[in-house]
């Protein structure tokens, strides 16, 4: 795109501006665009263009090695598809900077997601249940919509993203998703232990058309379309079937608002200052620069940030708690660990723990990428000390951390995270800082992560497994959400239950943000689902 296309574009009067590309906002425009509204999607990343940097890591530069990311070049990250700023940490015992494994670019961090599409549970949307340890930290309120209104989106979803897998066996609602194809030998043997076991696994619900030589691409950019994010399923049909319009390269500073609407967006285009305007805008950026673009629009009526008469933006911060277990495959190698073949929910609700699910997490990141992310953590820890012994062990760990990679199982546990109040995206008030995160898991949360690993021990028996405890490290925010959460009570939520700011008349938000609890397994299948009945309301309302 060249500066007079730009300049054109933001000369026009949209229906609606959604700002990010990820699975809300492209999922959403892509419903408005195919109804005849006039949509622009504005995008910070890149364009899918020739020199993208797919099929693998950002981090490696060869077959063999990887470059730290901290140490790679803005442009280089962008073109992978991956957020290439720093997030501040002011939670850790020295505040430090990282940069998140998220997305940017069309398809935002569904262009880098593992393709499990599942649906969060009935009971997902009700108060939480768990009271033996009360406090703002163990109990998630009620959703002001329940699973039942979202269910018909829930199925409109799983045909858009052409979903394929086998149904939960211990869930009543079961969904008709596409075929997945058939368990490799080694994961169907892991399927038959896990079921003498008496637990339940089935075959994870996936966006993947599995063409011949697929990568599964978790982490990184598909080279083979066989990856259903929401730039090929959404955003690029929106583009050449429907009239919509992108811009990307574009950064939203703020947004400009008069009473009871948002007049403009300012970004900037390459250096340019512009002015996006449109009768309905849709704040799509993810639950950290959402929240962080309300801040920013601070005006004499809302000295708070826009949308923030509540105080709750940013506010209830939650990220998954993840550990992985990486299992030593049953019969020897492996045909292929690169896939998410498999789940089981029996840990979802057991006694008064809501947990959350267990499924294949597939191949690791290289060897290399695991060190430098061990030399971050124990940087946060404060344990600086000994990163000269873990830089001569270097050399002794690749050997292990290499068979673990090609050879070994591993299962995710995704235990659900409770908003808190106190955990929360900041903005420092000056022009152009960067966003920082406040998070520090409660006791109840620690708590459930380790009963979760007594159960996980107890199923695993007699196998051996490495544990990656993963669940206490901040950096991992792949799955945040809440910090603009949605309710019916302006006094304690961002947004109404059609996710329309509260006090403004044309600001919706479409991405995890709104969410009021995490849930207990992933996302993405909410967001376009709430995404789809977001547009719905929309459209009633033009």
């Amino acid at each position: 795109m060249n500066a007079a296309q730009a300049h054109t574009l933001a000369q026009q009067e949209w229906d609606v501006v959604v700002i990010g590309t990820g699975m809300g906002g492209a999922t959403l425009g892509h419903a408005l665009a195919r109804q005849g509204q006039r949509v622009l999607f504005c995008e910070r990343g890149m364009s899918r263009q020739a020199g993208m940097a797919e099929g693998d890591y950002a981090e490696r530069l060869d077959g063999t090695l990887t470059q730290p990311v901290q140490t790679m070049a803005t442009q280089s990250l962008l073109r992978a598809g991956r957020w290439p700023t720093a997030v501040m940490d002011k939670s850790a015992r020295s505040p430090r900077s990282f940069i998140p494994f998220i997305g940017t670019g069309v398809g935002g961090s569904s262009a880098l997601y593992g393709m499990a599409m599942e649906r969060f549970s009935a009971e997902d949307f009700q108060p939480a249940q768990d009271t033996s340890q009360a406090s703002a930290e163990t109990l998630a309120p009620a959703w002001p919509i329940s699973y039942a209104e979202l269910e018909p989106y829930y199925a409109q979803a799983e045909t858009l993203y052409r979903v394929r897998g086998t149904a939960d066996p211990l869930r009543p609602d079961l969904p008709s998703l596409l075929p997945p194809p058939a368990l490799s030998p080694t994961v169907a043997a892991l399927a038959q232990r896990l079921a003498a076991r008496g637990l339940h696994p089935y075959q994870l619900p996936s966006a993947c058309e599995y063409v011949p030589g697929c990568l599964t691409c978790q982490g990184f950019l598909c080279p083979k379309r066989c990856k259903n994010d929401s730039w090929q399923i959404a955003l690029e049909p929106a583009l050449n079937q429907f009239g919509a319009s992108l811009i990307d390269g574009c950064e939203v500073l703020r947004l400009q608002s008069a009473g009871r609407a948002v007049t403009a967006a300012e970004c900037l285009w390459q250096g340019q200052p512009l002015l996006l305007k449109a009768s309905k805008v849709v704040l799509a950026a993810g639950a950290v620069h959402t929240p962080l673009l309300l801040l920013r629009s601070a005006t004499a009526e809302s000295p708070q940030g826009l949308a923030n008469a509540s105080g709750m933006v940013g506010r209830n911060l939650m990220r998954h708690l993840i550990d992985l277990y990486v299992l030593k495959s049953p019969g020897g190698p492996p045909d292929d660990n690169r896939r998410k073949e498999i789940a089981f929910n029996d840990f979802y609700q057991t006694g008064p723990d809501k947990l959350g699910t267990v499924q294949s997490f597939g191949r690791l990141p290289p060897p290399q990428m695991i060190i430098d992310a061990l030399h971050d953590d124990i940087s946060a820890a404060g344990f600086g000390w000994a990163l000269p012994l873990v830089r001569l062990a270097s050399p002794l760990l690749r050997p292990f951390l290499a068979s673990m990679v090609e050879r070994g199982l591993s299962l995710a546990t995704i235990v659900e995270d409770y908003p808190n109040p106190e955990n929360r995206v900041e903005w420092s008030g000056q022009a152009g800082s960067s966003p920082a995160i406040f998070y520090k898991m409660g006791s109840a949360g620690q708590r459930r992560v380790a009963r979760m690993r007594a159960l996980m021990k107890d199923s695993l028996r007699p196998a051996s497994y490495q544990l990656i405890a993963d669940a206490g490290n901040n950096q991992r925010i792949a799955h945040v959400c809440g910090t603009c959460r949605m309710g019916d009570d302006p006094g304690t939520s961002v947004v109404d239950k059609h996710c329309r700011a509260h006090g403004l008349d044309n600001l919706y938000i479409a991405d995890a943000s709104c969410f009021v609890s995490s849930g207990g397994t992933n996302p993405s299948l909410t967001i376009a689902a709430n995404a789809l009945r977001v547009a719905t309301q929309m459209a009633a309302k033009t």
